[in-house]
């Protein structure tokens, strides 16, 4: 599992921007360099680490940055616009299907509905012999994987979590669905007391403490093959009713953390008045990545996966992905202050 140095001790401290970011330069990060550092230099505040992050993924190895290492400093954009999509019409024979209540990444009410939305209409722009193509929102997301995909009642749906389907092949959604490859990568951070004795770097760190998750999320890097945390009782997994419940938890001292992902925890952190009570780790628990599924069954599966996987490449090499990745980010952590 890669591990990124994300600085996130001081995420949620809302300090005031500069009037100009140094930015659209390559640094070359110094010892003792982290993503928070870095953002807190370039753009005078630390919760911009994503900016970074997002531009030199690929890269980002290791629970800290290497000196030497050279690193892309992307410019915030100014235009929380959308970009136009020419190709996409209310009755097309390709049909999408997502879902709203996902910020930042899907949702009707963001700009161009939501950051992998964006990606998605975009990928789709540059997919070879690009077709036309319908988006339907359905914010029931319990109907999506079954029935509606797995009925071919739509072609492809989209944002949705990849099991480990090596270890774990008789999965439901492994047996049912391909998957895409990552439109990005999802960060699942342990959410805990600021003055808690607790810090996660490694997977023995863990071991014994209670760790609450929302009922109903995934748990498959808890308890994949590797680590068996739940299946052998190595931590005392806890099923909160929910993310308020679960961080609710945490600050009356019932559990050691919280784990969703990033952005999740940020959103609720906020709207509970909890920010200065409980803050993030620095290192993830682990990382997941947010795909197009379609359905096995579906006698053009491959063909259009290939499509969007190639138009996915196209977006990222044509510099186009980081834009909007940059720019929805910059107007999601611009929503939490």
């Amino acid at each position: 599992m890669r591990h990124t140095s994300w600085a996130l001790t001081a995420l949620l401290l809302l300090l005031p921007n500069v009037a100009s970011a140094i930015c659209g330069v390559t640094y070359r990060a110094q010892a003792g360099d982290t993503l928070f550092s870095i953002a807190e230099m370039h753009y005078g505040s630390p919760q911009k680490w994503s900016l970074i992050y997002y531009a030199n993924q690929a890269s980002l190895v290791g629970n800290s940055v290497a000196g030497g290492e050279q690193l892309q400093i992307p410019c915030p954009p100014n235009d929380l616009e959308a970009e136009a999509t020419p190709l996409k019409i209310d009755d097309a024979e390709l049909k999408l299907l997502t879902g709203g209540g996902y910020a930042p990444f899907t949702d009707q009410n963001l700009p161009g509905g939501g950051m992998v939305t964006e990606l998605v209409n975009a990928a789709m722009e540059l997919t070879p012999q690009p077709v036309p193509y319908s988006l339907t929102w359905e914010n029931d997301w319990s109907k999506h994987l079954f029935p509606e995909l797995n009925e071919k009642k739509f072609d492809m749906g989209f944002p949705w979590l990849k099991p480990d389907c090596a270890g774990e092949p008789d999965n439901e959604r492994c047996k049912n669905f391909h998957f895409s490859e990552p439109l990005m990568v999802m960060p699942i951070m342990l959410f805990t007391r600021t003055d808690s004795d607790f810090t996660f770097t490694n997977d023995s760190d863990i071991l014994g403490r209670a760790i609450c998750r929302p009922a109903g999320y995934f748990t498959h890097d808890l308890d994949s093959p590797d680590r068996r945390w739940i299946t052998d009782d190595k931590i005392d997994f806890v099923v909160g009713d929910s993310p308020t419940d679960c961080f609710n938890r945490v600050a009356n001292g019932e559990v050691d953390a919280a784990t969703v992902n990033l952005f999740l925890g940020a959103t609720t952190l906020v709207e509970m008045g909890l920010r200065d009570q409980i803050t993030p780790q620095e290192t993830p628990v682990s990382e997941q990545g947010l795909h197009i599924v379609i359905s096995k069954r579906h006698w053009r599966g491959t063909t259009f996966l290939y499509r969007v996987n190639t138009g996915l490449s196209a977006l990222r090499d044509s510099g186009r992905y980081q834009e909007i990745v940059s720019r929805h980010l910059e107007g999601f952590w611009s929503l939490l202050k």
